[in-house]
C-alpha cells in the first residue's frame, strides 16, 4: 500500500508539474504575441536590438543607478528599442513577481530578452566541484521560474572570478562539463544557454574562448559574442563571428579603443578603475561595419543588444556636459543610438 501510494504521488506530482510547465509556456506564448516589433535592420529584418542594462548603472565599476527597472524599460521604447535585458540589480526586485516585470514590459511595447546571472545567493562559480551542485540548482530554478515565464529563448551568463593564471586544462574541461550539462537542463525550458566570454573571467583570451567552444556540445550550448570583450581578449570580434556563426545565439555590442586591437595581454582591473577601458561606439576597436555584413549577409536571426557601461566621472567627454549624471547617461544613449542610425543605417527614431 506504501508503494502503491508513493506511486501515485509521484505520478501526481509529475503530472502537476507538467501541466504548471504547460501553462507557463501557454502563457509566455500568448504574451509574447502581444509585443509586435517593426524590422529596423534595413537588410535584414531578423536583427533584433535592444540593450542591457549597464547604461542606466546597473552594472560595472564605478556605476550610478540612474534609472529604475521601469523607467529604463520606458525609455527603451521612446528610443525605438526593442528589447531590454537586465542585470541583477534590475531583475531582482521581480524575481517573486514577474507578472509585474511582464505587464511594464507589454505596456511598452519592450521584450525582456533575458537576464544576466549574478543575483543574491546565485552561485555563478563552474569550475569549483564543490559548489557546482548549487551553481546548477540555482541557474535551473532561475531559468524555470523567471526566464520560463517570459518566453526567453537564450540566456547569457557570466561565470564567476578568472582563475590565478587562466582556467588550467583541468578546470577548462570542468568548466566547459558544467555548462554542457547546465545547457541540456535549460534547453528543457525551450532556453538556448550562452555564456559570455568576459575580460577578468575564466574565458578572455582567444584560445580560451576557442578551446571552450571545442569542448562545449553544440546542441547544448551556444555562446554571447561580446565585441568588445573579444576584442580586449585579443581576438578579432569579426573574425570570431565568422568562424562560429552557428554557435552565436547574441551579440553584445561593446566598443573599446583602437589601441588595443590584437593585443597579447588584457587590460588589468586596476587600469578600468582608473579610466574605463570600454567606449562608446565609434571608438576605434571594433570594426561595426564589417561585422554587421556578416550579420546581414548570413541572416543572423537573433538579438543585437547594446552594452554600454553608464557615464563614469572623467570618462568620455563626462565632465564637459557639467558632470550631471543624469544628462550623461541620456547623451550615452544617444551616442550610440546615433551610431546605429547614421553609421549602421538602424532604422531607430533620430532623438530622444
Amino acid at each position: 500500500m506504501k508503494n502503491l501510494q508513493r506511486r501515485h504521488f509521484i505520478v501526481g506530482a509529475t503530472a502537476a508539474a507538467a501541466t504548471l510547465s504547460a501553462g507557463l509556456t501557454t502563457s509566455a506564448s500568448a504574451w509574447a504575441q502581444k509585443i509586435k516589433h517593426i524590422p529596423l535592420d534595413p537588410v535584414n529584418p531578423n536583427i533584433r536590438f535592444g540593450t542591457t542594462g549597464s547604461i542606466w548603472g546597473e552594472a560595472g565599476v564605478g556605476a550610478t543607478r540612474i534609472y529604475s527597472t521601469e523607467q529604463a524599460i520606458k525609455m527603451c521604447s521612446k528610443v525605438g528599442l526593442q528589447g531590454v535585458e537586465p542585470y541583477a540589480g534590475g531583475w531582482e526586485e521581480y524575481r517573486n513577481k514577474p507578472e509585474e516585470l511582464m505587464k511594464i514590459c507589454t505596456e511598452n511595447n519592450v521584450q525582456l530578452i533575458d537576464a544576466s546571472n549574478g543575483g543574491k545567493t546565485q552561485s555563478t562559480n563552474f569550475i569549483d566541484k564543490e559548489q557546482i551542485p548549487k551553481t546548477l540548482a540555482d541557474h535551473v530554478a532561475f531559468a524555470r521560474d523567471f526566464l520560463q515565464v517570459f518566453g526567453c529563448a537564450q540566456w547569457k551568463i557570466n561565470m564567476g572570478a578568472r582563475p590565478p593564471g587562466g582556467p588550467n586544462p583541468d578546470q577548462m574541461k570542468q568548466l566547459c562539463n558544467t555548462l554542457n550539462e547546465l545547457g541540456r537542463r535549460t534547453l528543457e525550458y525551450g532556453i538556448k544557454l550562452a555564456p559570455h566570454p568576459h575580460i577578468w573571467g575564466p574565458l578572455e583570451r582567444e584560445e580560451e574562448i576557442r578551446r571552450a567552444l571545442e569542448l562545449t556540445d553544440p546542441k547544448y550550448v551556444w555562446f554571447t559574442f561580446d565585441t568588445g570583450h573579444l576584442t580586449l581578449g585579443g581576438a578579432d570580434a569579426v573574425q570570431m563571428l565568422s568562424d562560429y556563426f552557428p554557435r552565436v545565439a547574441k551579440i553584445h555590442m561593446k566598443d573599446t579603443y583602437a589601441k588595443y586591437r590584437g593585443n597579447k595581454q588584457t587590460p588589468t582591473p586596476e587600469m578600468h578603475k582608473e579610466a574605463s577601458v570600454y567606449h562608446n561606439f565609434g571608438g576605434g576597436g571594433v570594426d561595426f561595419p564589417a561585422l554587421f555584413k556578416v550579420l546581414r549577409d548570413r541572416k543572423f536571426n537573433g538579438w543585437v543588444v547594446m552594452d554600454v557601461d553608464g557615464p563614469r566621472k572623467g570618462d568620455d567627454g563626462f565632465d564637459a556636459i557639467g558632470g550631471n549624471m543624469h544628462v550623461a547617461t541620456d547623451n550615452y544613449i544617444m551616442n550610440n543610438i546615433n551610431y546605429l542610425r547614421h553609421v549602421l543605417g538602424v532604422k531607430l527614431p533620430p532623438q530622444i
